[in-house]
């Protein structure tokens, strides 16, 4: 239920930003999303699971050897969703995750309260 809540955060930034939700919603962009939570070789997969394990973001990103896209899209996310003036809670959950102003434990808690919505 949450992962598909993820799957509809994409394409209705892309929406509200003059994309196509078209383009996110096909294989290529839910195989991406899904690979991300899922492959143990995806390197924001391993950021967040260093997080959940508490480990700081530098320690994490230091090991890692390679850039995390998801670090700088959470932040990216963050700011065009404040122009388009859409609420992607899941950005930025993540956002104040990376930043350090909530624990992981805290950003599940607050996501998991949260009502289903339909898009």
């Amino acid at each position: 239920e949450k992962l598909h809540a993820a799957g509809k955060t994409r394409p209705r930034l892309a929406v509200a930003l003059g994309g196509k939700a078209e383009t996110l919603a096909g294989l290529a962009g839910m195989g991406d999303l899904v690979l991300t939570c899922t492959g143990d070789l995806s390197r924001n997969r391993r950021v967040g699971l260093g997080l959940a394990s508490g480990q700081p973001l530098s320690q994490i990103t230091a090991a890692l050897g390679h850039v995390a896209e998801g670090i700088p899209a959470a932040q990216n996310s963050r700011y065009f969703s404040k122009i388009a003036k859409i609420e992607l809670p899941i950005c930025e959950a993540v956002a104040q995750l990376l930043e350090g102003a909530i624990t992981p434990k805290q950003a599940v808690a607050a996501l998991m309260a949260r009502e289903v919505r339909e898009a």
